[in-house]
């Protein structure tokens, strides 16, 4: 996939990540699954520090020198809800009440570093030539973490709708 693409795949996603959100009362973002699942606005944090930190793999992945000869990575995984994936340590959210705009400011802010980090590249083409190590899917080319960003929030979209369906 193209990065164009991929850049508007982000921006839809992300679109009806705000819309979804903006329907939310303070209530709403406060319910979890059970105790020892995420509130919603726990999930919202997960995003944007998710986000943080793949563009902080992203711009390292582009400092090194060599070309990755790796296929690409299927995100299908990602989407499935049924498979269950652990959130490594550093991603996890933290206990804290975040209001609507709070959520929204952080995830503007990430947000704007991904696309600080993709506008400075000169050729995009680096993107599926360059990878970096991902805590839970290993080696990824570039192009598949920006990929797995868009896929990541609908993966979480449908959790948020989880929680709220059976919270009702």
């Amino acid at each position: 996939m193209e990065l164009q693409e991929i850049n508007h795949k982000l921006k839809e996603t992300r679109d009806d990540l705000l819309v979804l959100l903006a329907r939310l009362n303070e209530e709403q973002l406060i319910k979890r699954k059970d105790s020892d699942s995420w509130s919603i606005a726990q999930i919202f944090q997960h995003l944007s520090k998710t986000e943080e930190l793949y563009s902080i793999a992203i711009k390292r992945g582009l400092k090194t020198d060599e070309d990755s000869i790796m296929e690409h990575k299927s995100m299908d995984v990602l989407i499935d809800r049924s498979n269950k994936l652990e959130a490594p340590d550093m991603v996890i959210p933290v206990d804290e009440t975040l209001d609507h705009n709070e959520i929204i400011a952080r995830l503007r802010n990430s947000r704007e570093k991904l696309h600080a980090i993709l506008n400075a590249v000169e050729d995009p083409s680096i993107l599926s030539r360059r990878s970096f190590v991902h805590p839970v899917f290993k080696e990824m080319l570039l192009i598949d973490w920006v990929e797995s960003l868009y896929v990541h929030e609908q993966r979480h979209m449908k959790q948020i709708n989880e929680i709220l369906n059976e919270c009702k």
